[in-house]
């Protein structure tokens, strides 16, 4: 049984009616009998037993009655099967680019040609899995950044925000400063040795209102780490008039997200392949690895209820008899007349 009281001392309480009819003289008997009669003296003898009987069942009631009252000053409580909660980790928020560009067709997924975006929503879902106790938020920006996912424990929620997002949804340009921005922002009031950012993007920043530097500096004054992703092969292929044709892959600004990286005391990864990208989540639980500290909480469930209800019947029952309403239980004394 996993029953427990959370104030045992009460039981010292159990003794006070012994006690008082130790140490306190007895109150006179000064109050008339209720009824008279000439045959009082007749009748005493075949009630005695009868009075002892009822005696003993007051007794029994009213110590019963003290008893439940005691208990339930103790306060007796169930607990439940222990349940581990994880301690909560890091508030975690990934910028995904859905500009235009990230619709270039130049990954590779499940033996496929796939697009930048499908490709980052595949393995990036896998990493939001593996986040168990972060807090987790979703950041989609173009010509401007969007919150579209909260801090929250549902991973589930995260990573299908994350499947639905379609390019061109926030416009087809790149604003990495206003992404930037937008994530110090929803981690500025979080404990500071956890705020993490993960941007990718596989372009240039050339739309938002804040420069992309300036907005990594405002990072590291709030101590936000930043790592950024550049997304996207070295080279990929262009039809034109004169057919398909190898072009080498310039959008991305490689200087810029190296130096933000390294303001804000994170790393600059890049990802050329699906593999590459899978190896960059995975350096990145090295890098800020999940907690495994646990708590243990056992639910409490308040039993004092119980015993305090039969109190309170018990002192009915006892009430009721003293007025005669409940036989077997004693009428007030008579006196010979």
């Amino acid at each position: 049984m996993n029953i427990e009281f959370a104030w045992p001392w009460a039981f010292a309480a159990l003794p006070l009616p012994l006690l008082s009819v130790w140490l306190l003289p007895r109150a006179p008997e000064t109050a008339d009998a209720a009824l008279r009669m000439p045959f009082y003296a007749a009748l005493q003898g075949a009630l005695g037993s009868t009075r002892s009987a009822r005696s003993r069942l007051r007794l029994l009631l009213a110590t019963l009655a003290w008893l439940c009252l005691v208990v339930a000053a103790a306060r007796p409580q169930y607990l439940g099967e222990p349940v581990q909660l994880p301690i909560t980790g890091r508030d975690l928020l990934l910028a995904v680019d859905i500009s235009g560009s990230m619709e270039i067709e130049d990954m590779v997924l499940g033996r496929k040609v796939a697009t930048r975006l499908r490709a980052v929503k595949a393995v990036a879902g896998d990493f939001i899995e593996r986040r168990k106790g972060d807090r987790l938020g979703l950041i989609l920006f173009g010509d401007q950044a969007y919150l579209q996912t909260p801090l929250t424990f549902d991973r589930d929620t995260v990573r299908t925000q994350l499947d639905e997002a379609a390019i061109g949804l926030a416009g087809k340009r790149t604003a990495i400063g206003d992404a930037i921005g937008l994530a110090v922002k929803r981690l500025r009031n979080q404990p500071q040795e956890n705020r993490v950012l993960i941007l990718l993007t596989d372009g240039t920043s050339n739309a938002g209102s804040v420069e992309p530097l300036r907005a990594a500096d405002i990072a590291a004054a709030e101590g936000v780490r930043i790592y950024t992703i550049g997304v996207g092969a070295d080279e990929r292929i262009v039809q034109g008039l004169f057919g398909s044709q190898r072009v080498a892959n310039t959008d991305l600004d490689e200087k810029t997200l190296k130096a933000i990286a390294q303001k804000t005391g994170g790393r600059y990864f890049r990802a050329r392949d699906i593999r590459g990208l899978q190896e960059i989540y995975q350096l990145l639980d090295e890098l800020e690895p999940v907690s495994t500290d646990q708590e243990v909480f056992r639910p409490v469930h308040e039993l004092y209820s119980w015993p305090l209800g039969v109190a309170l019947l018990l002192s009915v029952l006892m009430a009721l008899g003293n007025r005669g309403w409940l036989p077997g239980l004693p009428l007030r004394s008579v006196r010979h007349a």
